[in-house]
């Protein structure tokens, strides 16, 4: 499948308060208008219709009695949909993807936080999305209380079923963040994201710039 792929695919990725879709938007009207191909941004769980209405599901508080495997084979399901319906397409016709979280999340909240194993997550999204990686992976580190601590600031009451879970499950899923990193050391970049957003977005384009020259 990928020899035919001509466009790149950017991931974020980190905790839940990281700033990521803050951070993407304000890289993208920096860098939006210099870049040669076309591109897209996109995010997950979601990206399409039907991955939206997956979405609706995972994200409810009132599914409290969800099962983790239910959980991660959802993400895998929305995560199916959006690669061959959205990502897929534009890759092929030789745009940028960037999108706000992709498989990494998975093992990071499903394979670590709930117990189910990273490499057994990382199993049904292979099957989920042909075996499809970004070319390059952000990761926004921040402490999970920090991140935690600016969702409930920016909209108290508000939180999705996975930011209502407890800390211990938000520091799993931080570890677990950590361990994939080191799985993938080529393509992940980590970038501090505690530091004031305009040095973090500036970070995210000075490693595009070396990283993807081609595109500018």
């Amino acid at each position: 499948m990928e020899d035919f792929m001509r466009g790149y695919f950017v991931s974020f990725e980190g905790p839940d308060g990281a700033g990521k879709s803050t951070v993407l938007k304000e890289v993208l009207d920096k860098i939006g208008p210099k870049l040669k191909p076309q591109y897209l941004v996109t995010r997950e769980p979601g990206g399409s219709k039907i991955a939206e209405k997956i979405r609706d599901i995972i994200l409810d508080p009132a599914n409290d009695k969800m099962d983790a495997k239910t959980e991660a084979l959802l993400y895998a399901a929305a995560r199916s949909q959006h690669v061959e319906e959205i990502i897929r397409p534009a890759l092929s016709e030789g745009k940028i993807v960037f999108s706000d979280r992709f498989v990494d999340s998975s093992l990071a909240y499903q394979g670590e936080g709930r117990d189910l194993g990273i490499k057994e997550v990382k199993q049904i999204n292979d099957f989920a999305t042909g075996k499809l990686d970004p070319d390059l992976t952000f990761f926004l580190d921040i402490a999970p209380e920090v991140g935690l601590n600016r969702i409930q600031k920016l909209r108290p009451g508000q939180e999705d079923r996975l930011e209502q879970e407890n800390m211990a499950f938000h520091k799993k899923v931080y570890a677990g963040f950590l361990k994939v990193k080191n799985l993938y050391p080529d393509r992940f970049v980590t970038i501090d994201a505690s530091q004031p957003i305009d040095d973090v977005v500036n970070q995210v384009i000075e490693t595009l710039e070396k990283r993807l020259p081609e595109i500018f």
